[in-house]
């Protein structure tokens, strides 16, 4: 009996001292490993991941001998429906162009705080249509005598813009903006500049209108009669 009361008194011993030592230092210890994973959700909270939807596009390659013309016309997911049908067009990329904020959301766009307007991007292969083409459909599928402002989307951002991304291509535009004015009662406002950062617009809008044409109203009430009067397939 008494061995066995020795024994008791040592475990008894040993874990008080274990507690009044040790533990703290293994709770200190996990304290340790835990701040950063804490800090890491916090950071992560304030500053989410965008969703796959919101993230901004790629830009699709250029393959040699094609050319690039950026274009504001309004909305871009009408400029985008439009382009997207002409023959010799390779690719159509909704973003934002002209403006002073870097990697701007489609929240700041639609604010009109920095400076960008809404254009696609047109990818084309020049032996199959040329620039004077393209723009001849430019001027027809938007009112570039209204100035930051097309149907009911009003702001910098809907302006009626060439952003060119040659000489040569300046002075095509320059031209077409010229022989388009004998067509229009009004003056056209267009602004003809040189292309500058393209911004890709987030997942969600692109190839807009087809994959929304059925559920937006807007494709509907706005889109499909651009398209019709164009010629193009709705």
């Amino acid at each position: 009996m008494g061995g066995f009361a020795v024994r008791v008194d040592t475990f008894g011993i040993r874990w008080r001292l274990w507690s009044v030592f040790c533990l703290p230092v293994m709770k200190s210890i996990l304290l340790l490993a835990l701040v950063p994973l804490l800090l890491l959700n916090l950071c992560m909270a304030e500053n989410p991941s965008p969703t796959p939807a919101k993230a901004p596009a790629p830009i699709p390659p250029i393959p040699p001998g094609a050319e690039v013309i950026t274009l504001g016309a309004g909305c871009f997911w009408c400029t985008e429906a439009v382009f997207e049908q002409i023959p010799g067009v390779l690719s159509v990329t909704s973003g934002y162009m002209g403006g002073s904020v870097k990697n701007p959301t489609y929240e700041q766009i639609c604010r009109g705080d920095t400076g960008h307007a809404e254009v696609a991007q047109l990818v084309y292969d020049p032996k199959v249509t040329t620039l004077e083409v393209i723009l001849g459909k430019f001027w027809h599928t938007h009112d570039p005598t209204s100035l930051n402002r097309q149907g009911a989307d009003e702001g910098t951002q809907y302006r009626s813009a060439i952003f060119f991304h040659t000489a040569a291509q300046r002075t095509i535009a320059e031209k077409s903006k010229a022989d388009a004015g004998k067509e229009f009662e009004r003056a056209i406002v267009t602004e003809i500049t040189a292309a500058t950062q393209f911004y890709p617009a987030e997942n969600y809008h692109q190839d807009y209108y087809r994959l929304n044409k059925d559920r937006n109203p807007y494709c509907q009430r706005v889109i499909a009669p651009k398209l019709r009067k164009a010629g193009l397939k709705e």
